[in-house]
């Protein structure tokens, strides 16, 4: 991206949303978590639930549904990636099952998200495509996992599958909403009483773990779970409940941990070292999947997470992805308390394991960043283009549980 300024990306004012989230864009070097300016004003849902108001709008899906039906790239490129994929045809089969287990003997999580996949594929190949068979087999999956599912169980990594596909889930179930074969309140009565206790026991109590024993993503999941289910349910509590711990919560998911430290490149670009940078790039990405989903949410609700902080998320993903496409970043030693004592451990320099991985998270950034709000996100813009564009989704970069931590497809979702 052509740029005219060293500090050409804090051109713009910030949108309000609700007329909320106003901050100042003052940069530094090395600012410690401490030094970070966070508002306190309590926060307070919409009056009036947005639908579909959770990953994507009626905008969104009128857009895309345009452009396809045009045959406009790279919306068409997105789409193209999206029908070949095997999850998003209309003769999947459900595999649901009253207990999902992840971490531990006798996992069975794959059944879930790869169902998961389905369903929103389907559901998106529905509203872009109008196809009433994709409308059927989405709501024939959602509606079996929504009777059938009673727990989730496993070792500590219950609570990932409870992040996870909670808000994954939600979503595909917020797309088929309006439609007439899906029982919206059957899957709103999952939602309610088997993934929120979960999701609200983590973000409570962390597994009875010193606060800082577990890294940022497993907050974050754990967030925009309890975000998506109060869109879904209209519950105003679980709405405000995410969006204040994603502003001031205790552990690594809130904004101000999971970004500890600020810096400006020798370009002018503020940059945000990451709460897993020096555990391994992966997860690192998956950071910026996770914190995107519960903005992109949230600014579908009308508040404006992703500038909060004087764009502190923003400041993040430009350094996560200067680093994953080969460029130099500066680092701060990482110390934190694990286990149930809170016995210090530190990562003295950034990792470089797995650098580079794709995942299918940086659409909805780019397109958010550069062309919503009008800002130079070089890094992030050039980790897009070249590197995932168009984007795929489940399955598409991994056969594993990691390609499913996302639910993907954001060229044709996001681009504008």
């Amino acid at each position: 991206m052509s740029r005219t300024s060293p500090h050409e990306h804090l051109r713009r004012p910030e949108l309000s949303r609700r007329g909320l989230l106003k901050t100042a864009g003052g940069l530094t070097a090395a600012v410690a978590l401490g030094g970070a300016t966070v508002a306190t004003t309590a926060h307070a849902a919409p009056a009036t639930f947005t639908h579909p108001g959770m990953l994507h709008n009626a905008g969104d899906i009128n857009r895309a549904k345009v452009r396809v039906a045009a045959g406009t790239d790279p919306w068409l490129s997105g789409w193209n990636r999206l029908t070949a994929n095997s999850h998003s045809q209309s003769t999947w089969t459900n595999r649901a099952t009253a207990t999902i287990i992840r971490g531990g003997t006798g996992q069975n999580y794959s059944l879930l998200y790869n169902d998961i996949a389905a369903a929103y594929q389907n559901a998106l190949r529905w509203k872009v495509g109008g196809t009433e068979a994709n409308a059927v087999c989405a709501a024939n999956i959602l509606n079996a996992w929504s009777r059938t599912l009673t727990s989730i169980g496993g070792d500590a990594d219950r609570f990932l599958a409870a992040g996870l596909y909670g808000w994954q889930f939600a979503n595909a179930c917020e797309l088929m909403r309006d439609y007439s074969g899906f029982d919206l309140a059957a899957a709103q009565e999952l939602m309610a009483n088997v993934f929120y206790p979960m999701n609200n026991s983590f973000l409570t109590h962390h597994n009875d773990a010193c606060i800082t024993n577990y890294w940022a993503n497993w907050d974050l999941c754990n967030m925009a779970s309890i975000l998506a289910i109060g869109i879904l349910n209209e519950d105003s509590s679980k709405y405000d409940q995410a969006v204040t711990y994603f502003k001031s919560g205790a552990g690594n998911g809130s904004i101000a941990h999971a970004v500890p430290y600020l810096y400006t490149d020798s370009d002018g670009y503020a940059l945000g070292q990451w709460q897993e940078s020096g555990r391994d790039q992966g997860h690192t990405v998956l950071g910026m999947g996770q914190m995107g989903a519960v903005c992109e949410m949230a600014w579908n609700q009308g508040d404006d997470l992703y500038s909060y902080d004087s764009r502190r998320f923003m400041k993040a993903a430009q350094y996560v992805a200067k680093y994953n496409n080969g460029g130099d970043v500066p680092y701060t030693t990482y110390t934190w308390g694990t286990g149930q004592s809170c016995a210090q451990s530190s990562q003295t320099v950034i990792s470089s394991a797995s650098r580079g991985q794709l995942r299918p998270v940086w659409a909805m950034l780019h397109f958010h960043y550069n062309r919503r709000v009008n800002l130079d996100d070089k890094y992030i813009s050039a980790m897009y283009y070249d590197l995932v564009a168009p984007e795929g989704g489940g399955g598409d970069y991994d056969s594993d549980s990691g390609g499913y931590d996302q639910l993907g497809f954001g060229t044709l979702m996001y681009a504008k």
